[in-house]
Protein backbone atom coordinates (compact mmCIF):
# COMPACT_ATOMS: atom_id res chain seq x y z
CA UNK A 1 0.00 0.00 0.00
CA UNK A 2 1.53 3.18 -0.84
CA UNK A 3 2.04 6.16 1.58
CA UNK A 4 -1.10 7.59 3.44
CA UNK A 5 0.10 11.12 3.97
CA UNK A 6 -3.00 12.44 2.84
CA UNK A 7 -4.67 10.22 5.43
CA UNK A 8 -2.13 10.95 8.23
CA UNK A 9 -2.34 14.98 7.59
CA UNK A 10 -5.94 14.80 7.94
CA UNK A 11 -6.23 13.35 10.81
CA UNK A 12 -3.31 15.40 12.41
CA UNK A 13 -5.55 18.47 11.60
CA UNK A 14 -8.57 16.92 12.92
CA UNK A 15 -6.85 16.11 15.88
CA UNK A 16 -5.22 19.55 15.99
CA UNK A 17 -8.82 21.26 15.74
CA UNK A 18 -10.02 18.76 18.19
CA UNK A 19 -12.84 17.48 15.75
CA UNK A 20 -14.36 14.31 16.25
CA UNK A 21 -14.70 11.85 12.75
CA UNK A 22 -18.59 12.18 12.90
CA UNK A 23 -18.15 16.19 13.56
CA UNK A 24 -15.64 16.43 10.72
CA UNK A 25 -18.39 14.34 8.58
CA UNK A 26 -21.75 16.05 9.89
CA UNK A 27 -19.67 19.73 8.91
CA UNK A 28 -18.07 18.58 5.56
CA UNK A 29 -21.04 16.41 4.34
CA UNK A 30 -18.61 13.18 3.95
CA UNK A 31 -19.67 10.15 5.09
CA UNK A 32 -17.67 8.94 8.25
CA UNK A 33 -16.84 5.63 7.78
CA UNK A 34 -15.50 6.97 4.47
CA UNK A 35 -13.06 9.44 6.42
CA UNK A 36 -12.37 6.84 8.63
CA UNK A 37 -10.94 4.59 5.40
CA UNK A 38 -9.04 7.90 4.19
CA UNK A 39 -7.37 8.64 7.38
CA UNK A 40 -6.58 4.67 7.53
CA UNK A 41 -5.34 4.56 4.33
CA UNK A 42 -7.30 2.04 3.41
CA UNK A 43 -8.93 3.30 0.56
CA UNK A 44 -7.82 5.63 -2.69
CA UNK A 45 -10.68 8.64 -2.59
CA UNK A 46 -11.66 10.66 -5.19
CA UNK A 47 -11.14 14.81 -5.17
CA UNK A 48 -14.51 15.78 -4.82
CA UNK A 49 -14.41 14.70 -0.46
CA UNK A 50 -10.66 16.25 0.03
CA UNK A 51 -12.20 19.15 -1.66
CA UNK A 52 -14.88 19.15 1.05
CA UNK A 53 -12.76 17.89 3.89
CA UNK A 54 -9.89 20.43 3.43
CA UNK A 55 -12.81 23.81 3.33
CA UNK A 56 -14.18 21.95 6.57
CA UNK A 57 -10.60 21.98 8.06
CA UNK A 58 -10.13 25.53 7.22
CA UNK A 59 -6.92 24.81 4.87
CA UNK A 60 -6.23 25.02 1.09
CA UNK A 61 -6.45 21.37 -0.62
CA UNK A 62 -2.86 21.72 -1.44
CA UNK A 63 -2.26 21.37 2.48
CA UNK A 64 -3.56 17.61 2.24
CA UNK A 65 -1.19 16.95 -1.12
CA UNK A 66 1.89 18.71 -0.19
CA UNK A 67 4.98 17.34 0.81
CA UNK A 68 6.56 20.52 1.91
CA UNK A 69 5.89 24.73 1.46
CA UNK A 70 8.09 27.40 0.04
CA UNK A 71 7.36 31.13 -0.98
CA UNK A 72 9.49 31.60 -3.99
CA UNK A 73 7.89 30.07 -7.60
CA UNK A 74 7.63 26.41 -8.37
CA UNK A 75 9.38 25.41 -11.06
CA UNK A 76 8.92 21.69 -12.83
CA UNK A 77 11.31 20.78 -15.48
CA UNK A 78 9.65 18.47 -18.41
CA UNK A 79 9.47 14.84 -16.94
CA UNK A 80 10.50 15.98 -13.78
CA UNK A 81 6.66 15.73 -11.57
CA UNK A 82 8.32 14.52 -8.68
CA UNK A 83 5.20 12.68 -7.05
CA UNK A 84 2.66 11.18 -8.06
CA UNK A 85 -1.24 10.94 -6.36
CA UNK A 86 -3.53 8.27 -6.97
CA UNK A 87 -7.34 8.82 -6.72
CA UNK A 88 -10.19 7.32 -7.92
CA UNK A 89 -12.01 8.96 -10.13
CA UNK A 90 -15.76 7.36 -9.18
CA UNK A 91 -16.54 8.30 -5.11
CA UNK A 92 -18.39 4.81 -4.47
CA UNK A 93 -14.67 2.60 -6.32
CA UNK A 94 -12.43 3.79 -3.93
CA UNK A 95 -10.02 0.28 -4.12
CA UNK A 96 -8.61 1.09 -6.99
CA UNK A 97 -7.03 4.51 -8.91
CA UNK A 98 -7.53 5.46 -12.38
CA UNK A 99 -6.51 8.70 -12.39
CA UNK A 100 -2.84 9.48 -12.03
CA UNK A 101 -2.28 12.94 -10.82
CA UNK A 102 1.75 14.81 -11.59
CA UNK A 103 0.91 18.02 -9.33
CA UNK A 104 2.68 21.39 -11.09
CA UNK A 105 2.51 22.91 -8.18
CA UNK A 106 3.32 20.89 -5.07
CA UNK A 107 5.38 23.13 -2.73
CA UNK A 108 3.45 26.51 -3.52
CA UNK A 109 2.54 28.03 -0.36
CA UNK A 110 -1.02 30.02 -0.48
CA UNK A 111 -2.29 28.51 -3.44
CA UNK A 112 -5.97 28.42 -4.84
CA UNK A 113 -5.06 26.83 -7.92
CA UNK A 114 -4.00 23.08 -8.17
CA UNK A 115 -2.29 22.49 -11.37
CA UNK A 116 -2.23 19.00 -12.43
CA UNK A 117 -1.10 16.61 -15.43
CA UNK A 118 -3.56 13.68 -14.93
CA UNK A 119 -3.43 10.00 -16.74
CA UNK A 120 -6.84 9.28 -17.03
CA UNK A 121 -8.09 5.69 -17.80
CA UNK A 122 -10.47 4.30 -19.87
CA UNK A 123 -14.33 4.87 -19.10
CA UNK A 124 -16.14 1.96 -17.19
CA UNK A 125 -20.17 2.41 -17.22
CA UNK A 126 -20.27 2.77 -13.19
CA UNK A 127 -19.18 5.96 -12.70
CA UNK A 128 -21.47 9.03 -10.25
CA UNK A 129 -21.28 12.67 -10.84
CA UNK A 130 -19.36 14.51 -8.46
CA UNK A 131 -19.31 18.12 -7.42
CA UNK A 132 -17.72 20.59 -4.87
CA UNK A 133 -16.77 24.54 -4.60
CA UNK A 134 -14.72 25.91 -7.58
CA UNK A 135 -13.74 25.80 -10.71
CA UNK A 136 -12.00 23.47 -13.22
CA UNK A 137 -9.96 24.35 -16.53
CA UNK A 138 -9.27 20.97 -18.47
CA UNK A 139 -6.83 20.90 -21.55
CA UNK A 140 -6.64 17.52 -23.58
CA UNK A 141 -2.85 16.76 -24.56
CA UNK A 142 -3.16 13.29 -25.80
CA UNK A 143 -6.28 11.18 -26.62
CA UNK A 144 -9.62 11.80 -26.07
CA UNK A 145 -11.77 12.20 -23.04
CA UNK A 146 -15.81 12.27 -22.42
CA UNK A 147 -16.67 15.10 -20.03
CA UNK A 148 -20.01 14.53 -18.07
CA UNK A 149 -21.35 17.96 -16.83
CA UNK A 150 -24.92 18.22 -15.64
CA UNK A 151 -27.15 16.75 -18.13
CA UNK A 152 -24.68 17.79 -21.01
CA UNK A 153 -21.88 15.21 -22.49
CA UNK A 154 -18.82 16.80 -24.52
CA UNK A 155 -16.45 14.35 -25.72
CA UNK A 156 -12.87 16.40 -26.36
CA UNK A 157 -9.77 15.51 -28.70
CA UNK A 158 -6.18 16.44 -28.11
CA UNK A 159 -6.28 20.62 -28.07
CA UNK A 160 -9.88 21.14 -27.03
CA UNK A 161 -10.07 22.65 -23.75
CA UNK A 162 -13.05 23.29 -21.52
CA UNK A 163 -13.60 25.11 -18.25
CA UNK A 164 -16.57 24.98 -16.06
CA UNK A 165 -18.13 25.57 -12.59
CA UNK A 166 -17.52 22.82 -10.12
CA UNK A 167 -20.31 23.07 -8.11
CA UNK A 168 -22.42 21.37 -11.17
CA UNK A 169 -21.94 17.48 -10.98
CA UNK A 170 -19.69 16.52 -12.86
CA UNK A 171 -17.07 13.57 -14.12
CA UNK A 172 -14.92 12.79 -16.92
CA UNK A 173 -13.05 9.83 -18.13
CA UNK A 174 -10.73 8.98 -21.00
CA UNK A 175 -13.01 8.21 -24.47
CA UNK A 176 -12.01 6.11 -27.07
CA UNK A 177 -9.60 2.90 -27.45
CA UNK A 178 -6.92 4.39 -25.28
CA UNK A 179 -6.35 6.48 -22.15
CA UNK A 180 -5.65 10.06 -22.23
CA UNK A 181 -3.68 12.69 -20.67
CA UNK A 182 -5.21 16.20 -19.49
CA UNK A 183 -3.56 19.33 -18.16
CA UNK A 184 -6.00 20.12 -15.33
CA UNK A 185 -6.33 23.21 -12.79
CA UNK A 186 -8.82 22.99 -9.95
CA UNK A 187 -9.82 26.20 -8.21
CA UNK A 188 -11.01 25.74 -5.00
CA UNK A 189 -12.11 29.42 -2.98
CA UNK A 190 -10.85 29.37 0.19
Amino acid sequence: MPENTVGERIKQLRDNQNITVDELAERSGVNAELIKKIEEGDIIPSLTPLIKISRTLGVRLGTLLDDRVQDEPVIVRKGKTERVIHFSGYEEKTDTSNLSFHSLGAGKGDRHMEPFIIDVELHTDDFKLSSHEGEEFIYVLEGEIEVIYGQDRYLLSEGDSIYYDSVVPHHLHAAGEENARILAVVYTPF
